[in-house]
């Protein structure tokens, strides 16, 4: 044979018997088949204030985007597929922007195929994110449960009720865990997106009041309270989860991004990082949106949340204040916030400066800032 093909056909016994390896590990229950990795998995220092990389003092700062859905609104699991050279393209440029971690938001109706079975094929697709991320050098905030998009939420999720909802949460996570266990690339399992409880108009709805941008990033974790207390039922559900993860995984950090509630109402206290609440999660993931002229209001509100855990900003973003003052923020937290995740939705800053409109000046400017934010920015972008 020619010299090309024997190397095509030796390349692709390869291949298959590295898929063949990865199925073989996943079969086995042992997550993702080992490989060599340049990342160090993240744990908290033995103080609680900071992040360390395992088996070291080393501190990191956590700093990076919500990969949340592109510029046209698509949630990752729309095009992963197909446009996988996208996605690729996006981690890189992610990092490039002075990025180390990448909160990607999984849906449910993607990985439950049913209220038993998690669905193979989009479990397989996260362990190729998860191999991207290694290979980039990024680490992954993985965020479950979305019910983003209402309108592809099955009827039979919506249907359950509280118990055996949770159930349903719990194989998804015990699936997603399973698969993702031995990398160092996970930095956290986040359990849901800005759960809350019952209350206001529609209380028995799952999905409570309207979309922003056409998506439902709130979700409630009961419809009834059935004589509980608000922690009493924040702290069963918690536990419940992390225990599922737990079942598998006994590594990889656990949290969950709240709503700020000291922002809106002041004097309000912490519910999932309550003392009798919080046990489970390794640190306080809250989601500060910083207010126009307010900086001294979000500086005390942020302060709730410093509960004796390290402490990241998992979302942020210049609205309502604009790029100056929630740059300003940033600084002012640097002393006892330990990581902040903003949003990066498919286009560099020269694709949004060259639409030339409102959106792309905001976007373009804010990712500029952000990156000479950075605590380990590009060289272009260090100060003197």
């Amino acid at each position: 044979m020619f010299p090309r093909t024997l190397a095509v056909l030796f390349g692709l016994v390869v291949l298959a018997a590295l898929a063949g390896g990865e199925r073989m590990a996943r079969a086995q229950g042992t997550g993702i088949a080992p490989r060599a990795s340049k990342l160090a998995r993240i744990r908290p220092s033995e103080d609680k204030t900071h992040f360390v990389r395992e088996g070291t003092n080393e501190r990191i700062v956590i700093w990076g985007f919500n990969y949340d859905h592109d510029d046209a609104g698509r949630l990752l699991e729309d095009y992963w597929r197909e446009e996988w050279a996208t996605v690729a393209e996006d981690f890189r440029e992610m990092k490039d922007l002075g990025a180390n971690v990448v909160r990607v938001h999984l849906q449910l109706a993607r990985f439950m195929k049913d209220a038993e079975h998690p669905d193979e094929e989009n479990l397989d697709r996260l362990v190729k994110l998860v191999r991207l991320a290694e290979e980039t050098g990024l680490y992954l905030d993985v965020t479950g449960l979305g019910c983003y998009h209402k309108e592809t939420v099955p009827g039979w999720y919506n249907d359950l009720e509280e118990s055996a909802r949770w159930d349903v949460q719990a194989r998804f996570w015990k699936a997603v865990a399973g698969v993702c266990k031995d990398s160092p690339a996970i930095f956290c399992y986040n359990l849901m997106n800005e759960p809350i409880l019952t209350g206001g108009d529609g209380k028995k709805d799952w999905l409570p009041g309207e979309p922003l941008g056409g998506k439902h990033f709130v979700q409630r974790i009961t419809t009834d309270l059935r004589g509980r207390t608000d922690k009493e039922v924040a702290r069963a559900w918690v536990e419940r989860l992390a225990t599922a993860i737990r079942s598998v995984d006994d590594r990889q950090m656990i949290t969950v991004g709240v709503i700020p509630w000291a922002q809106v109402f002041k004097g309000a206290k912490p519910l999932f990082y309550a003392p009798e609440v919080c046990g489970p999660l390794d640190f306080v993931s809250v989601h500060f949106y910083p207010k126009a002229g307010k900086l001294d209001d979000d500086l005390a509100a942020l302060r709730v949340y410093e509960v004796g855990k390290p402490l990241v900003i998992e979302e942020i973003f210049p609205l309502p204040a604009g790029p100056e003052e929630t740059g300003a923020f940033i600084e002012k937290t640097r002393s006892h916030v330990d990581g902040w995740i903003s949003f990066y939705w498919g286009k560099t800053i020269q694709e949004y400066e060259k639409a030339g409109d409102l959106k792309g000046a905001l976007v373009s400017g804010w990712l500029r800032r952000f990156r000479s934010l950075s605590p380990s920015p590009p060289p272009s972008d260090r100060k003197p």
